[in-house]
């Protein structure tokens, strides 16, 4: 790393950039992950977070004074020490062991990136180890939860005619949320025309842009029916709206626009939170749910596989997991000899 200046470094509350030339850098690398990896808008924003994240911090480290607002060139410079210290320090910082190998993996694919394009003469994360991410099980609900969840999700015929139109959408989202296992970012980008109402089928796009059919059941499509049917119009966007409101948009929310995945996540928490007998939150908890009660009911666990959108069917065998222990669970709880 460059030799720290002498000069105080500006104001604290200013953050400096990244270099003109790491930033081009970076750049670059967004670029070759959403072009040529096909990744998605998701992936590249925590990509390039992670190694901005990992220029301030090793320049704050490291002591460096910033010039004009940016710090001197960083990436160019890193060895295996730098990227250590990075990790160690996050990991004192309390992040958890899948933060730590998400980032060690963003590290990864930039530096050999950086490599065959020649900024690098070689790659000093080869010999860095990855965190092993922890072994904790994904929260899931019982059966029972689940039902109260979603009937409470039913209730209520709210006079407004917007008031219902949120009430009939919610409940939609969460049977669709529940129904198919769908990532919460899947749900947030489905259009009305992925929706095949007969067949009670969806195409959702996930990771590496890739699209699957996604089954659904009758009580998401009876819900799914109302928010289209009754409650829809009535988020539309007005008459005068600046153009490129989604008017495909499956869901809407208050203004109009598409609902966005943090808008979806404060539906879900919300409907949790009335359960008062869990601690769960986020919309990955009915993903776990899903796929933890097909399996227990009896499901092939390639078809779980296919309908959570899994590339490596390891990652399904989690769930499997969850299922032994909740049998465990019933047995000590019920047999005479447990």
């Amino acid at each position: 790393m460059p030799e720290s200046a002498d000069s105080r470094p500006g104001p604290a509350e200013v953050t400096p950039r990244l270099s003109a030339r790491d930033r081009s850098w970076v750049e670059g690398f967004a670029g070759h992950l959403v072009h040529e990896r096909n990744r998605s808008p998701q992936t590249v924003r925590a990509y390039v977070s992670d190694l901005e994240g990992l220029v301030r911090d090793v320049a704050a480290h490291a002591g460096l004074v910033p010039a004009d607002g940016e710090w001197p060139d960083v990436l160019g410079g890193l060895d295996l020490a730098d990227l250590r210290g990075w990790l160690g320090r996050l990991s004192a910082a309390g992040r958890s062991r899948s933060t730590l190998a998400r980032k060690t993996a963003s590290v990864r694919v930039f530096m050999a990136w950086a490599v065959s394009l020649g900024h690098l003469e070689e790659d000093p994360s080869l010999r860095l180890s990855s965190p092993r991410r922890g072994g904790r099980l994904p929260d899931a609900l019982s059966a029972d939860q689940a039902d109260r969840l979603l009937s409470a999700a039913g209730r209520g015929e709210p006079e407004d005619p917007r008031e219902r139109a949120v009430s009939l959408r919610d409940a939609a989202l969460l049977e669709l949320l529940y129904a198919s296992g769908v990532r919460v970012a899947e749900l947030a980008g489905l259009d009305r025309q992925d929706v095949d109402h007969e067949r009670r089928t969806m195409v959702v796009t996930g990771k590496g842009n890739r699209q699957r059919t996604v089954p659904f059941g009758a009580p998401a499509a009876t819900a799914l029916g109302r928010w289209l049917d009754q409650g829809r119009r009535h988020l539309t966007a007005p008459a005068g709206a600046p153009s490129g409101i989604p008017e495909s948009a499956l869901f809407l929310g208050v203004r109009g626009g598409r609902m966005g995945v943090r808008q979806i996540r404060e539906v879900v928490n919300r409907a949790l939170a009335g359960l008062g007998d869990t601690s769960a939150s986020g919309p990955h908890v009915l993903r776990h749910s899903a796929a933890t009660h097909l399996l227990d009911g009896g499901a092939d666990l390639r078809s779980v596989q296919e309908l959570l959108g899994h590339s490596s069917l390891q990652t399904t065998q989690l769930y499997t997991h969850i299922s032994v222990d909740r049998l465990r669970e019933g047995y000590q709880r019920a047999h005479p000899r447990a």
